[in-house]
């Protein structure tokens, strides 16, 4: 599912780190065709489809949710994402210090790493659950939030330790093994989906003469609708639209792929994220999907999701051979992308050091079900923590300059911090947090008007500091920074009540706070501006 800059290392020097990518480097089209076919064919892909049949899908909710869906993320990284990488040829990782500084970037850095972790623990569960087929132990079942067996952590943590040890020592190789892999993989993910739907045909006895006829047995025995799984939330046609699109928002909305399209040649390149996405986020989903719902219709007391009985079941050793590797060969560079955000923060430890704590962070990860059963609301987590910083590039390529205001602030001025861009970050998390815990916005949703929320503060935050940033009372910056977040909150929740999404008393709650924020802070910025005036 994820893929960024170290992707294109097997094949490319990561001379360009700092600089921008120089026009004999570019890559042509083919290379994204492949690169976003094989990635997105991932370990994760065997765990997404059945939620989707747990959550109690319609047939016509998943498929053209996932048409819908995928079409919006490929034209977000159509008219988002590169136009802005293949202007600018630079690191998600630079463009952010350019105009966040340092130290934030290291916040960044640190959210992104511990976020890889986790996904790769998903990854690890995967492949635990393979070896769960050989070995014949008790593994978690669909609402487990911890280990259930002896076996399973043992299982885990031998997956864990070894694709640890294999992302340290050798991330190349296993690039290259991926590649070798990917067609094979694709061709085994269509073949479960084509076994799936003759094991349906046989066991309903359903006649199929016609496109009609494959459509009314998906309707009436594979994705029937109803009631989700205990424990699952209902997901309707928007759920599936919104996951579909913000799976990987933090790759297109939140620019994490700048770093993979400034290779492009041309920013249009991006159309090639579709092979990705209706390979692996149509075609995969819906196979998975297809034989988890073959496991109910046999045994509908049977909820687990467990990808290994399931490839298991339609496909063989293939099966659990096409588990294995679908879960290590995105582990790994997973890892990889987690120990090198972790080494931005601690630039004094080697490479293989923090990889390897990446390693036994994700590995501890894997041991806990629940991050691979909740996966669908992870996913969505994830896109939200970094979708403010892609509105934030987002503004300042485009819109900071034509309103009279520095691009690439923090480079300008040589701060370290640029309180606009973190103020951005910190106030929409929680808005968005916010809206989900408290006016009822599920988190597949949140993202959308969070985005706006994003791009709006920050350039209205970014004109009040650009416009006292010369002045020398850092204190008293601050302090203007923090009272004008205050009033622009207290605006949004007014729009937010006036929507009909917040409700009233919850309004008035953060309407106290803000009060207090904007009172005590105002206060003594401005009662320290109008004793200098006097002074003067």
């Amino acid at each position: 599912m994820a893929n960024e800059e170290e992707q294109t290392q097997a094949g490319i020097a990561d001379e360009f780190e700092r600089k921008p990518v120089p026009q004999n480097a570019l890559l042509g089209f083919k290379s994204f065709v492949g690169m976003y076919a094989g990635e997105h064919c991932a370990g994760t892909e065997l765990m997404i489809g059945p939620l989707f049949v747990a959550a109690g899908v319609s047939a016509f909710d998943v498929v053209m949710g996932l048409i819908v869906g995928n079409a919006l993320a490929v034209l977000s990284w159509i008219f988002l994402c590169a136009p802005i990488a293949t202007r600018a040829r630079l690191t998600l990782y630079y463009q952010l210090e350019k105009i966040c500084g340092r130290k934030l970037v290291i916040l960044y850095n640190l959210a992104n790493g511990v976020m890889f972790c986790f996904l790769a623990g998903a990854m690890i569960t995967v492949s635990a659950t393979a070896l769960g087929v050989w070995f014949d132990f008790k593994m978690p079942g669909l609402n487990d939030l911890y280990p259930n067996s002896v076996g399973w952590v043992l299982a885990v943590l031998v997956v864990g330790c070894l694709i640890s040890v294999v992302a340290a020592y050798g991330y190349k190789t296993v690039s290259k093994f991926a590649n070798i892999a990917a067609p094979w993989m694709v061709l085994v993910f269509l073949a479960f989906g084509l076994i799936g739907l003759r094991d349906f045909i046989n066991d309903t006895g359903t006649s199929i003469n016609s496109i009609g006829d494959l459509w009314g047995m998906a309707q009436t025995h594979i994705w029937k609708g109803g009631d989700p799984l205990p424990g699952q939330v209902k997901f309707t046609f928007w759920h599936v639209t919104f996951f579909a699109w913000f799976c990987n928002m933090a790759m297109h909305i939140g620019m994490s792929d700048l770093s993979v399209f400034r290779y492009a040649k041309k920013s249009w390149y991006a159309v090639a994220s579709a092979a990705g996405m209706y390979v692996g986020h149509f075609m995969a989903w819906l196979s998975a999907s297809i034989l988890y719902a073959h496991q109910l219709h046999l045994d509908s007391t049977n909820t687990d999701v467990l990808p290994g009985p399931l490839a298991y079941k339609a496909a063989g050793i293939a099966g659990l051979l096409c588990v294995i590797i679908a879960g290590w060969t995105t582990a790994n560079p997973t890892i990889y992308r987690s120990g090198l955000a972790f080494q931005a923060i601690m630039p004094k430890k080697s490479r293989f050091a923090v990889t390897m704590m990446a390693g036994a962070v994700a590995t501890l990860a894997g041991l806990f079900p629940a991050i691979a059963m909740k996966l669908l609301g992870f996913v969505a987590l994830y896109g939200m923590l970094l979708m403010p910083m892609g509105a934030v590039v987002f503004v300042d390529f485009w819109l900071i300059k034509k309103l009279g205001m520095k691009n690439n602030f923090a480079e300008f001025s040589n701060k370290s911090f640029n309180w606009a861009a973190g103020f951005t970050w910190f106030v929409t998390l929680a808005i968005c947090w916010w809206l989900v815990q408290n006016a009822g916005v599920q988190i597949y949703f949140v993202s959308l008007p969070g985005w706006f929320i994003a791009a709006t503060l920050y350039l209205l935050l970014s004109y009040f500091y650009q416009r006292q940033i010369y002045d020398n009372n850092k204190y008293r910056v601050f302090l203007q920074v923090i009272s004008w977040a205050a009033l622009i909150v207290l605006v949004v929740f007014s729009g937010l009540y006036s929507s009909g999404v917040a409700k009233l008393e919850n309004v008035k709650t953060v309407f106290w706070v803000v009060t207090i924020v904007w009172f005590v802070s105002a206060a003594l910025w401005m009662w320290n501006n109008s004793k200098e005036q006097n002074d003067k």
